[in-house]
């Protein structure tokens, strides 16, 4: 009996040495190809890197920079999720314009969005500071690629827009302020605050 075991057992070390000498043959084996570049007379293999962003929440040594910072980025979280729905609203209202038959039927159509627009974002809009303002119409321009001016052009017309222009002059704002984080200063660290926010890092 006890020979038996002992066989047993000798057959089964004998196959999981057999099974470990193939799987470490296996291993060898494995091939990887690269692309290879020569440097200097030499063959490497060559990989390409895929560009990472990385940002970080900004710090300031003065006080008055950081709190300025502060309140651009809350102003940022407040006033983006409104661009997008801008953007949303704006898709939707084109795609039904290409559906409907006529003119007439478009014109009700646009005012009627108008309408709803006023009724729902008045008493929000009511609420925000000149500061939240002139960014919701940098942010429009960022979603929409096109200014706050250009799109009341396009959909309700060159009157309203002039009209709604010269009203927002008066606040010292402009409809036709475009979005530029590549030249503008503030914009690139609105820029590094949206990234943020769609990486879920705030």
């Amino acid at each position: 009996m006890k020979k038996i075991i002992t066989l047993i057992i000798a057959a089964i070390a004998f196959t999981l040495s057999s099974f470990s000498q193939s799987a470490d043959s296996l291993k060898r084996e494995k091939v990887f190809v690269a692309l290879a570049t020569v440097y200097k007379g030499d063959t490497i293999p060559s990989y390409e890197l895929y560009e990472v962003t990385i940002y970080g929440r900004r710090t300031f040594s003065s006080v008055r920079k950081q709190r300025k910072y502060d309140k651009l980025e809350r102003n940022v979280m407040k006033m983006y999720p409104i661009a997008l729905e801008v953007k949303a609203i704006l898709v939707e209202t084109y795609l039904y314009l290409q559906s409907l038959p006529d003119d007439k039927a478009k014109q009700e159509h646009i005012e009627a969005v108008e309408k709803g627009v006023w009724d729902q974002y008045l008493p929000i809009m009511k609420k925000c500071t000149l500061a939240q303002g002139k960014l919701l119409i940098k942010l429009i321009d960022r979603e929409c690629n096109q200014t706050s001016y250009e799109l009341i052009q396009a959909f309700i017309g060159g009157f309203k827009a002039r009209f709604y222009q010269t009203f927002a002059a008066l606040f010292g704002a402009s409809l036709k302020k475009q979005y530029d984080p590549e030249h503008d200063a503030e914009d690139a660290m609105i820029e590094e605050i949206i990234w943020m926010i769609d990486n879920d890092m705030m």
